[in-house]
Parts: structure tokens; sequence; C-alpha cells
């Protein structure tokens, strides 16, 4: 698989992350219940296939995808590039809660190394920017960290231009985690520009926004989805938005068609067609899934393709303003 260098670090990866968001489990954001067995299975296949890289988080099923990390970790005679983050707790009920305390980084930290058996963590990202008034703490905590050799690269995720220049007035960032795919395009209004200007990597999350651009979702089995899928409770996947959505999937589909391909490779390699973005974030839940999607990391769209999808979007994009 082709590999990118993040910015300005000696991080080379590959085109495609493997993303452990829906193997932590049940937690507020959650996708419903996950298999352990079929998690392992899934990085390790995912690992096999030329992945270097797995993007996780404390708050993936309350410390669950990091644990599920570090079981495979163990196992491996060569660990991958490993990249978590920091600023989202949990409380009893398993919700959300946002913290960027100088403390409470520094000892997320800790969690996250005992959680995935490391002695360095080699990219800590702040996972949101949130409460907005501690970033500069938060930052400063994780540049701390970075001294203390406990990660080597600090990052941002979900992140504004305005909140990534208040953090590059302590230190600059090495990388920038934004969503981005066809249905989800405000990183190229200024985000993915400002990287490239300032060698900054951007690894892109939910390329193929949360499943939907797989060809594998239609209203009914929308509805089938576990309750406490968090997806319930995204416009995405509802109504009117949710027609349009598919509609653009059936356009894509016939030009994936095209190469015996599937819709959500495709997606996958139009987030990568961007010279600015390092590689793409790909969750998998099963080894099938990702047995798949990989395949997208050496896949160079042609310019007539893009022309062909830009257009679809376009048309997507209007439908979606009238709702």
């Amino acid at each position: 698989m082709r590999t990118r260098r993040l910015g300005k670090t000696d991080l080379e990866l590959t085109t495609i992350g493997m993303g452990t968001w829906a193997i932590g489990g049940p937690w507020e954001f959650g996708w419903g219940p996950q298999d352990d067995e079929d998690s392992v299975a899934a990085i390790r296949t995912a690992i096999e296939s030329g992945v270097n890289w797995i993007d996780t988080a404390p708050a993936y099923g309350c410390g669950h995808a990091e644990e599920v990390v570090g079981m495979v970790l163990k196992e491996l005679p060569d660990r991958p590039i490993i990249a978590t983050k920091c600023g989202l707790l949990w409380n009893e009920k398993r919700e959300k809660v946002t913290c960027l305390k100088k403390e409470s980084v520094l000892a997320e930290c800790d969690a996250s190394l005992r959680r995935l058996g490391v002695d360095v963590i080699d990219l800590y990202q702040m996972h949101w920017p949130d409460p907005d008034e501690q970033l500069e703490e938060g930052w400063e905590a994780m540049v701390r960290l970075k001294e203390q050799g406990k990660v080597r690269y600090i990052g941002l995720s979900n992140c504004s231009l305005r909140q990534i220049k208040r953090a590059e007035a302590i230190t600059p960032p090495a990388s920038l985690q934004p969503p981005y795919s066809m249905i989800r395009r405000d990183a190229e209004v200024v985000l993915l520009g400002y990287c490239r200007k300032n060698n900054m990597g951007v690894v892109a999350y939910s390329p193929m926004q949360k499943g939907l651009l797989t060809g594998k979702y239609t209203a009914e089995k929308v509805a089938t989805l576990a309750p406490d899928d968090h997806r319930h409770r995204d416009p995405n996947f509802h109504g009117e938005r949710l027609e349009a959505n598919l509609r653009l999937v059936e356009g894509i589909t016939a030009i994936a068609r095209k190469y015996d391909r599937t819709p959500g490779q495709l997606a996958i390699a139009w987030v990568l067609r961007r010279d600015e973005v390092t590689a793409a974030i790909v969750g998998a839940r099963s080894r099938k899934q990702i047995e798949e999607t990989v395949q997208a990391g050496d896949w160079r769209l042609s310019a007539g393709d893009i022309a062909e999808i830009d257009k679809l979007i376009e048309q997507h994009q209007a439908q979606i303003k009238g709702l």
C-alpha cells in the first residue's frame, strides 16, 4: 500500500489507517453491540493487508477500544504506528464528558498507555477542542507529554482554523484530523489549504460517512440498526436527507462498477485524491469489511472519474440545500 509522510514528522503512514470507533462497543456515541473476536480479527486483517497504523481513542467504548487494540499489539511481532486521543471522558451512564484541564490530560495519557500496553504513543490528538476556553491549557499539557517522552507527536482533531492558530501560538500541531467525505466537504473550504501551506499532516475520518457511502444501507436497513446505535440520532440517516444521500450512492455505485469496485472503495479513493490528505481512517467491525475497504488504498481515480463524481456531488448538495 502507498505511504505518505505525515506533515513534518518522520511518520510514514499507509494511505489507509485502521479506525476503531465502532469496535469500542456501547457508549453514548457507540454503534451498537460488538463482538471482541470480530474486532481482533478486523485489526489483524488490517495489519496483514499492509495497514501500518491504528487510530483509536479512550472514549470509544469508554476505554474498551484501546483495550482491544492492546490485546492485538501483544501478539504482533512488529508494532504498528499508534494514534490515540484525549479530552473526552465519560460518566457512570457512559455519556461523554469533555475536559481539557492539565491534570486530566496528563492522567488520560497514562491510562491510554496502560490500556494499549505501550511505552509511547506515536500521535496524540486533542479529540475535540471542548471546552473551548480550556484549549490552551490542554494543548500545553500535551506539549508537556511530548517533552516527557510519553508521546512522539501531538495533533488536533475537529478544530476550526481559529482554534488551530491558537494552538500554533504555543507549538505547531503535527496534524489535523477532520471529518471529510463526499457528503461532508467543509474541510475543503479553508482547512486543507491551510494544512498544505503549513505542511501539517491530515488524517481524514469518516470517509464513508459512517457507512452511508458503502452502498449497504437502505431506509429499511437503517431502521434495523441497534437501538443504541448513535446513527439513529444522525440527520443524514433520516427522511429526505437520507433519500438524497442514497441517490448519491446510486450514482457513485455506477462509476465504481465500471472498475469492478464498490462504492465504499470509491468513497475512500475520492478522499485520498487530495494531496493534502495524508491518509484516511477507515473503520471496520469485521475481517470482511477491512478486506474490502483496504483495497482502496492504491486506487488512483482518473480526472474524468473525479469530474463525473463532482457533478453528482453538486447535484446532491443542491438537493440538500432545498430541504
